[in-house]
C-alpha cells in the first residue's frame, strides 16, 4: 500500500467516524436535559463496557465457553468482587491480571 492511500483511507475514517461524535455534542451543548434523558444515558458506558466485556470472556471463537478452563470467566469473578468491594479501577485490574498471569503460570 502506498503512503497517500494510507493517508487517505485515515482521512476517509475520521471523516466517517468524527460527525456522529460532534453533532450531538454541539447540538445539545446549550441545551438542558430532562432527568430522565440523563440518566438513561448514564448507563450507556456500562452497558457498552458490559456487552463488549461479556464477549471476552464468554465466548471462545464464536461459540459459547463458560467450561472451568476459561481463565478469563475464572479472573472475571474475582475481579467483580474487588471492583464492587474497593470500587478502584486499578485494582480490579490488577486483580484480573493477577489471575489471568496465575492460571497461565500453573497451566490451569
Amino acid at each position: 500500500m502506498d503512503q497517500t492511500l494510507i493517508f487517505l483511507t485515515i482521512l476517509g475514517m475520521a471523516a466517517a467516524t468524527y460527525p456522529p461524535r460532534a453533532l450531538p455534542l454541539l447540538a445539545l451543548a446549550s441545551r438542558e436535559l430532562h432527568p430522565g434523558l440523563r440518566r438513561f444515558l448514564g448507563f450507556v458506558p456500562t452497558a457498552v463496557l458490559s456487552a463488549m466485556l461479556a464477549q471476552g470472556i464468554l465466548l471462545d471463537d464464536g461459540t459459547l465457553h463458560v467450561g472451568p478452563d476459561n481463565i478469563f470467566l475464572l479472573a472475571a469473578v474475582p475481579a467483580f468482587a474487588t471492583a464492587i468491594l474497593t470500587r478502584s479501577f486499578f485494582g480490579t485490574v490488577a486483580v484480573g491480571m493477577g489471575v489471568v498471569a496465575g492460571c497461565r503460570y500453573f497451566g490451569l
